[in-house]
């Protein structure tokens, strides 16, 4: 039984939604949909600004309607009074499907990554006049640029995440645990403002640092180590992505070069970043740096991803990747040198993609 709950009157949405809207209705035309089927939370809230867990926002050439339970009708009241609610009483495809029919649609486009075996089987059986037709990551695709309210988002989240670093980094002392270091700088995101980490912190003390997703533990840091710390906020739903390395003491002249090759690769690749180059290229020229110091095989991930609503999302920068770099794209450079029983140095920007070359969003030295 679904309850549906009318606003007291018609509203259209406020931007940058209409604007959103309107390109999800554009391609609705392009590929005779009917509709269009958004199941993944990021993807809801940059259609919406709808912050409901566990729903659904089906898209028409004449309607939105959020899918959600009552836990969230006054959140979808506060967040999208332009919407139409439906009310479910329980989880299940049943729901989605009594909309599905409700609109009379033919043809309705979906996320394959957002909807799985199951679900898709159910409703094919239970709408069998609708043909669900995957739409290959559309919405990712729309989201890759950022617009002028999701840059100042991202804007706040880097400041907040560096006043809280600021903070941190002066704080970081021998004897005290990774564990302490990453709570420390989760509750110093918070106390200025954040939502929360936009992900948990990566401490890494010493040798530690030489796992690139190391997970911090009781180890406690010593007078010769380097730590780690990999960290962002997430503010208004926007985050940050930073990484820097902190020396209780004076930097170890034994990781000095290696730390000079990490720069110079980030700062190469920065230089390069400008719109119409290949997110490999990027990846290459900082592959190419530190292969030259002798590193290439210690440098064991990609260069970057971007950022957003979600901590990675495209476009990726590594090897392989065909995408070029538009206007509006904000992404991670993060090259790093990993030695197992050593330690390792990253370093992590975050930078705006703009009509004539980047911009380095984060300030904090390096």
């Amino acid at each position: 039984m679904l309850r549906r709950r009318n606003p007291p009157r018609p509203r259209t949405p406020a931007e940058p939604y209409a604007d959103r809207l309107s390109r999800v209705r554009a391609l609705l035309g392009r590929r005779r949909l009917d509709g269009y089927l958004v199941l993944d939370r990021m993807d809801q809230y940059w259609l919406t600004g709808f912050t409901g867990e566990d729903g659904g926002v089906l898209v028409t050439d004449s309607a939105v309607v959020l899918l959600t339970d009552g836990r969230f009708e006054e959140a979808a009241d506060l967040e999208a009074p332009w919407a139409r609610r439906v009310i479910r009483r329980k989880r299940g495809p049943d729901s989605i499907a009594r909309v599905l029919k409700r609109y009379k649609l033919r043809r309705v486009g979906f996320e394959p990554a957002h909807m799985n075996v199951e679900l898709h089987a159910e409703l094919r059986k239970l709408v069998r006049r609708a043909r669900l037709v995957p739409g290959r990551d559309l919405i990712g695709q729309m989201r890759l640029c950022k617009d002028e309210f999701e840059i100042a988002a991202i804007r706040r989240a880097i400041h907040v995440a560096q006043q809280a670093f600021e903070l941190v980094r002066r704080w970081v002392a021998p004897g005290r645990s990774e564990r302490q270091i990453a709570a420390r700088l989760s509750y110093e995101l918070q106390r200025r403002g954040a939502q929360g980490p936009a992900f948990a912190p990566i401490v890494a003390a010493g040798a530690n640092a030489s796992r690139p997703h190391y997970q911090p533990g009781d180890a406690r840091i010593r007078a010769g180590d380097g730590v780690l710390i990999d960290w962002g906020a997430r503010v208004g739903w926007y985050v940050s992505d930073l990484t820097r390395m902190v020396w209780p003491a004076s930097m170890p002249r034994s990781i000095g070069r290696i730390y000079n090759v990490v720069k110079e690769a980030h700062d190469r690749a920065i230089a390069v970043l400008r719109p119409g180059v290949k997110a490999s290229a990027v990846d290459r020229v900082a592959r190419q740096t530190i292969g030259r110091a002798g590193f290439g095989k210690r440098f064991n991930h990609a260069l970057g991803h971007g950022i957003g609503l979600s901590v990675h999302e495209g476009p990726r920068l590594g090897r392989g990747a065909e995408g070029r770099l538009r206007p509006g794209m904000v992404v991670t450079i993060e090259p790093g040198v990993y030695l197992p029983g050593q330690g390792g140095v990253r370093i992590e920007s975050d930078v705006l993609v703009t009509e004539s070359g980047c911009e380095v969003l984060s300030t904090l030295p390096y």
